[in-house]
């Protein structure tokens, strides 16, 4: 990237570094951080709204409706991630392309099973063998974000359906003596207040989130934890211009650092949401706040 980085044979010292640090490689791993963090972004609120569909179903009075919840809970929290992860994920791709193979080769002959093998039309692959690379990495990207979503929602979903179950059975028969349906009572009652019971449990599953980010890696995406790997590996001069011994323990700690960062932050801002949450709330940190004012 610099000028001096022409002959890295004739650099050393900080020259020698900041010319490692900056080659097409490095910028490969700048960009995975950016991974990360679009992958919680994106996750974080679509696991959301898996949570808050599931604790709503799990608490309803249709009782098929309320079977569904209750059976998404406990089935995704009592299956190992590392196996949720390894299965779920070959499990969906194929069944998007069963879907497409259904509608665009309807007269096809044979089994799609064939042996071990999972075989599809051409028209029905997803993305197409055609397409640009770019889409591969989206879709890939957009499976990852869509079994994230779902493992973390069903814990998201326990934690709701307990956070509703500790609003206050009182406030929600007052609101319907004073004739609110059933239905007003839980959006305009219920769901502003479980907030401040469900956050520290979505605290802990957000920290847990972040920790789970390099499981990237087992569904075949570039993350951060591959390239630490890759490029901390032991490099001789017959392969890369600039050699080195086993540095992984140097990346490995960046990405101790980055992620003991992450989480500080986070316990910042999620801490000053609860002071607001509790703000005129009774509860213990609404009490907290009352004695010291």
């Amino acid at each position: 990237m610099f000028q001096h980085c022409t002959d890295p044979s004739t650099l050393e010292g900080l020259s020698w570094l900041s010319c490692y640090l900056t080659t097409g490689k490095h910028l490969s791993i700048y960009w995975s951080v950016g991974t990360v963090l679009l992958l919680l972004a994106i996750t974080a609120p679509v696991a959301l709204a898996f949570g808050f569909g599931g604790a709503s179903a799990a608490r309803s009075r249709i009782a098929p409706l309320s079977w569904l919840g209750r059976t998404y809970i406990a089935i995704v929290r009592g299956v190992p991630d590392i196996a949720f992860f390894l299965f779920f994920v070959i499990a969906l791709d194929q069944f998007f392309e069963w879907l497409r193979h259904e509608v665009k080769c309807p007269g096809w002959e044979g089994s799609i099973w064939q042996g071990n093998d999972f075989v599809v039309c051409p028209e029905a692959k997803l993305p197409l063998s055609t397409a640009p690379q770019i889409w591969h990495e989206v879709y890939g990207f957009s499976l990852a974000v869509l079994t994230f979503s779902i493992v973390f929602g069903a814990f998201a979903a326990n934690v709701l359906y307990g956070a509703m179950r500790a609003v206050p059975r009182a406030q929600l028969e007052t609101a319907e003596a004073y004739g609110m349906t059933h239905r007003q009572t839980f959006w305009r009652i219920l769901v502003p207040q479980m907030w401040v019971y469900a956050l520290p449990g979505l605290s802990n599953l957000w920290m847990v989130l972040i920790k789970a980010t390099p499981l990237l890696f087992l569904l075949g995406i570039e993350d951060i934890v591959y390239w630490a790997r890759e490029l901390g590996g032991s490099k001789t001069a017959r392969f890369t211009d600039y050699p080195h011994g086993d540095w992984r323990v140097w990346y490995f700690g960046a990405l101790l650092v980055f992620y003991l960062c992450f989480t500080k932050l986070s316990e910042v801002v999620l801490g000053r949401i609860m002071s607001r949450l509790t703000r005129g709330q009774a509860t213990a940190g609404g009490e907290a706040q009352r004695k010291a004012a």
